[in-house]
């Protein structure tokens, strides 16, 4: 007889460095099947072949995902010089080769001008939907859909390499949620004028979270299911730049209720963290005109 493993409630975010070869979802499923836990979601694909930093929420901690899908980040990248290629990346088929002559100068003049608000097409294998479908299922059709640029940050693009050896190159990009460095690699490589994919990446920050805090599926599956849940951080650090408001056991217990609830002398614009007298989170709210607390998103209960 064959038992079903019991999923439980877990709440709290894991940072994975997620390996090189599986998709952000395979990532996501070994992990929940790790901490047997019966709701997850991830915070951001990273393509099979990128690894890195890639922060899961489980259960409740789900409800504040979207801060992080939304957060900036920064990458480590390998750019090949030389070649364009059907994805974009490693994984494509060659389309074209042209001669490279570029210096480091001029590649440190090149890098300059991505620096700042840019408009970026993306690439057609991409998850972005289209009537329904994701553009990479129009794209292994060999069906081209016109896509509208998208204005987005790039904060800054560090040089790593001191040489142009075999073309290649490796920057550090700090950008707004919506970059794909896969076209960044492209136009950085058209700028050029011998064009370029991207051969390697690696993602180092996500918001406030550090790779080197991250732990692997390797690590994890050497821990006890103890020793899983130890690593997990709070179901509140995916929305810590927020302010935090403490407000009385009478008015935890009617806001856990769905209902506005008064606290003298508060006066804050925007969504705020909220935290009984004793320390547990309860969620997020937001000051009514009349200068209550309304609930925006609460935990399902406090534990």
């Amino acid at each position: 007889m064959q038992f079903k493993r019991i999923k439980r409630r877990i709440d709290g975010v894991l940072l994975l460095d997620k390996p090189l070869g599986i998709s952000s979802n395979q990532a996501l499923q070994i992990a929940k099947r790790l901490f047997q836990a019966a709701k997850a979601g991830h915070t951001g694909s990273l393509d099979p072949l990128a690894s890195g930093l890639l922060p899961i929420c489980f259960g409740e901690a789900t409800k504040f995902s979207h801060f992080l899908l939304d957060a900036d980040k920064s990458y480590r990248a390998r750019v090949q010089l030389g070649s364009t290629t059907t994805t974009g990346d490693a994984e494509g088929e060659i389309l074209q080769t042209r001669p490279v002559q570029v210096t480091l100068a001029q590649l440190l003049a090149t890098l300059q001008q991505f620096i700042g608000e840019i408009d970026q097409v993306p690439p057609m294998y991409s998850a972005l939907k289209h009537e329904g479908k994701a553009l990479y299922e129009y794209a292994r059709k060999g069906v081209d859909i016109e896509r509208p640029a998208r204005r987005i940050t790039i904060h800054d693009i560090q040089l790593e390499s001191d040489t142009l050896e075999h073309a290649c190159f490796d920057i550090v990009v700090s950008c707004s949620k919506g970059t794909y460095i896969r076209t960044l690699a492209e136009d950085i490589g058209e700028a050029l004028g011998c064009g370029a994919h991207l051969a390697g990446l690696r993602r180092l920050n996500t918001a406030h979270f550090h790779l080197e805090d991250a732990v692997t599926i390797e690590q994890l599956e050497q821990m006890s299911l103890e020793q899983r849940d130890q690593v997990l951080l709070g179901p509140d650090v995916a929305i810590e730049d927020l302010p935090e408001v403490t407000i009385d056991a009478d008015s935890a217990f009617y806001l856990l209720r769905g209902q506005e609830v008064w606290k003298s002398g508060l006066k804050i614009d925007g969504l705020f963290r909220i935290y009984s007298e004793d320390g547990v989170f309860l969620g997020i709210g937001e000051q009514t005109s009349r200068g209550s607390i309304a609930p925006k998103r609460l935990l399902s209960q406090a534990s």
